[in-house]
């Protein structure tokens, strides 16, 4: 991937240097060029395109945001409440990530997320403890994180 992205910016400074505009739009220009370059020639380079992996890393960062607002509503709405009825609880997700990157930045997902919070790791690496502010159903938030966030890391890892 670091090869792909130095490539391109070398492309988009030789089209900035061959047109004798350096310009921002100059710049632009030339790094789309590169892009559909090494688009066409990704077959050629043993990495997949690097492109892919950045809009996973969007779409991984969008999906927290959107988890982290809708959290912050609901535990906002916990608060309010004049009685409180939450079942707090701790539960064991099994995960099926293998690097300690994956298994780290899921932890940490699920930590920055209120509510949430990522008590242990096990010695396998592949059990997570995590206690939850109001458990209705744990089964039903285990399928969501594994859905989730699981899912968006092994999409930019893999």
């Amino acid at each position: 991937m670091t090869l792909q992205i130095v490539l391109n910016l070398m492309i988009a400074v030789v089209w900035m240097f061959l047109n004798n505009d350096w310009s921002f739009i100059s710049f632009v220009s030339g790094y789309v060029i590169g892009l559909i370059f090494l688009f066409g020639l990704r077959r050629f380079i043993p990495d997949d395109f690097y492109m892919f992996r950045l809009w996973a890393m969007f779409k991984l960062l969008l999906l927290f945001l959107k988890e982290l607002v809708l959290s912050n509503f609901v535990v906002i709405g916990h608060i309010i409440k004049p009685k409180i009825n939450i079942r707090p609880g701790i539960f064991a997700l099994h995960t099926e990530l293998k690097s300690d990157w994956e298994i780290t930045i899921l932890a940490c997902l699920i930590t920055l997320t209120p509510g949430t919070l990522t008590l242990e790791v096990s010695r396998s690496q592949k059990v997570l403890y995590i206690h939850a502010m109001d458990i209705k159903d744990a089964d039903k938030l285990r399928e969501q994180i594994k859905g989730t966030f699981e899912k968006a890391i092994m999409e930019v890892s893999r």
